[in-house]
């Protein structure tokens, strides 16, 4: 049978909706009306094919726990949409580092570093065979980000780096993934229907109906893990750097904006809430406005997404393609390698899995 095998970094919320996507689309079939799926089948992969082998945490009500039970651990608050079968996969306890702010090591409840000795990230992946490893680590995990990055290197490993620290996209780490002739898929992932994509969509229908953007905001809300972890604002920078050119990559003059997390809500815990205002000119220099509420279960929102990477980047490595993953990037990332609109990612992506297009 063939298979996926997939290590995870950082067993939070996010990780929490991948596994129960794999639980609840296993035994669905190749239809292409399949409920919630951007693409059922993919190069000939299934979500069902994916194969979780190792995954890595500092939460001690976490470590030794089977996967299946630690996506449901405290503080995950990921919306339950199925049960998950024992997986066979332990929690180990990855490297601290800069993964756990001052403000967030009682809701990670972390690891004693006097007392557990974090595993050797590189060894774990090569004794298990894992072919892709799935950064989730907490936004502003610079230092754990590329620690992980190193360790898939030395493994033999590609990285999928779904957090906004610059892997993909730095020429640097973009040439060390190369020259190992592993691909990486990156940085920052957006969400299936989320604010990013929804934001870019209204500015792209103003530019293709020569409407001039003249001022936008995206402000977002929520209560989970994720926005308490960016109330630290020293967290926040390369997000907000992510999400902003996100944006503004499809303006080609300056625009005044401001776009980003805004404010923690407890009791949202895992909805997200997020408004868009635009300001424009029109025919005439009249002026027009729009201004849209989006309300999303945000961690199942880019698990949608994640099964379409994961599935990418097991074809480069099937085709031994190396390097950053130009089009799934693309279509799937706030800070690609190659910023194109969405639908040129998108056309990017089909003629990459029939073969035309090669990465």
């Amino acid at each position: 049978m063939k298979e996926i095998r997939v290590a995870i970094a950082g067993v939070g919320s996010c990780s929490a909706a991948l596994v129960q996507g794999w639980q609840y689309y296993r035994q669905t079939g190749d239809s292409s009306d399949v409920l919630g799926l951007m693409h059922p089948v993919m190069g000939g992969y299934h979500v069902g094919d994916i194969k979780f082998v190792a995954a890595f945490d500092v939460n001690q009500k976490k470590l030794g726990r089977d996967l299946s039970e630690a996506v449901f651990t405290e503080p995950n608050d990921c919306i339950k949409f199925s049960d998950v079968d024992r997986v066979g996969v332990e929690v180990m306890p990855g490297p601290i580092l800069d993964g756990v702010a001052p403000h967030m090591k009682e809701p990670f409840n972390a690891y004693e570093e006097s007392k557990v000795k974090p595993v050797d990230v590189a060894k774990v992946l090569r004794d298990v065979g894992a072919d892709i490893l799935m950064n989730y680590l907490p936004v502003g995990s610079k230092l754990g980000t590329r620690h992980y990055a190193e360790a898939c290197l030395k493994a033999g490993c590609a990285l999928v780096n779904c957090i906004p620290e610059f892997i993909a996209s730095d020429k640097a780490w973009a040439t060390k993934f190369k020259d190992a002739k592993l691909p990486v898929a990156g940085d920052d992932i957006k969400s299936q229907v989320g604010a990013t994509i929804l934001h870019r969509t209204l500015v792209s229908l103003f530019q293709q109906r020569g409407v001039k953007v003249d001022k936008t905001y995206q402000l977002n809300l929520g209560g989970n893990t994720d926005f308490l972890n960016m109330t630290s604002e020293k967290r926040l920078s390369s997000k907000r750097i992510s999400k902003t050119e996100a944006v503004t990559s499809l303006i080609p003059y300056s625009v005044p904006t401001r776009i980003g997390p805004s404010d923690y809500v407890p009791f949202l815990g895992d909805r997200k809430i997020c408004y868009i205002y635009l300001k424009g000119s029109k025919f005439g220099g009249v002026p027009i406005e729009v201004e849209v509420k989006l309300t999303v279960e945000d961690s199942p929102n880019s698990a949608g997404v994640a099964v379409d990477v994961i599935r990418a980047t097991k074809i480069a490595l099937d085709r031994g393609v190396a390097g950053p993953l130009e089009s799934i990037s693309s279509y799937c990332f706030k800070h690609p390698p190659v910023t194109v609109s969405d639908d040129v990612a998108r056309k990017w992506v089909e003629e990459y899995v029939e073969g035309v297009r090669e990465r």
